[in-house]
């Protein structure tokens, strides 16, 4: 083989780790905020359980999932906050 063959391969090999690091990382970080805002709308599901029996309420929505998504168990207690001084 010469040596055109190989900086062919040595560059179409840096070029595939190239375009899996532009693309999976962004897809991982997608996948993360998806799994936290599911544990986030049981986290809030749990709340509003407990919360129910002295009548306090967070809705379960996009907003407030995507909240606890990106801010986890923080999200939940800001969330709590928020509802307690706006009522």
């Amino acid at each position: 083989m010469d040596v055109k063959m190989w900086v062919i391969y040595i560059s179409c090999i840096i070029g595939i780790f190239i375009f899996g690091r532009i693309f999976i990382v962004p897809i991982k970080a997608i996948l993360k905020l998806i799994i936290n805002s599911i544990l986030g709308i049981i986290l809030l599901y749990i709340v509003n359980l407990i919360g129910g029996i002295w009548n306090f309420h967070i809705g379960i929505n996009a907003v407030t999932a995507i909240v606890v998504g990106i801010l986890g168990i923080p999200g939940i207690v800001l969330l709590t906050i928020m509802q307690l001084f706006i009522i």
